[in-house]
């Protein structure tokens, strides 16, 4: 599957009094993660939305191995593991400049349309996933 890579620099406000990074803020780079994922393949989640399809969160998991500190350039691994019609798995390893594993996580998301009932992605958009090719310029018929 493919892997895309980001990376960004832990701000002041996502630490607490010792400098070390809130573990919830692990959740919000793993989401970056996902949208910067999909920007890569020509599919933003904004575009998405605008068609009528929502990528919701089924499941999470989040697992500390070291902290991470402010303003440590750190380097997060997003893996598409599995692609079905109505639903999207992602892996993450964040890592910090010297490459140690400070977490990993995994999320499972669901695939809804407008009336928030499950719904397939459109095949074009699937086929760009499969094949981490682009998807810009699709168009979809809502």
């Amino acid at each position: 599957m493919l892997t895309t890579r980001m990376e960004f620099i832990v701000r002041y406000a996502e630490t607490d009094a010792q400098g070390i990074a809130h573990h919830a803020n692990y959740l919000v780079w793993f989401e970056e993660g996902r949208s910067d994922f999909l920007r890569q393949q020509g599919l933003a989640y904004s575009e998405m939305e605008r068609q009528g399809y929502l990528v919701v969160v089924a499941g999470i998991e989040l697992t500390c191995r070291a902290a991470a500190f402010y303003e440590d350039v750190l380097v997060l691994f997003t893996t598409l593991d599995r692609i079905r019609s109505r639903g999207l798995e992602f892996s993450y390893r964040l890592h910090n400049r010297q490459n140690m594993l400070l977490a990993e996580g995994r999320s499972r998301h669901v695939v809804v349309g407008r009336d928030r009932r499950p719904t397939a992605l459109p095949e074009a958009w699937l086929v760009a996933l499969r094949s981490g090719g682009t998807a810009t310029g699709v168009e979809i018929q809502s």
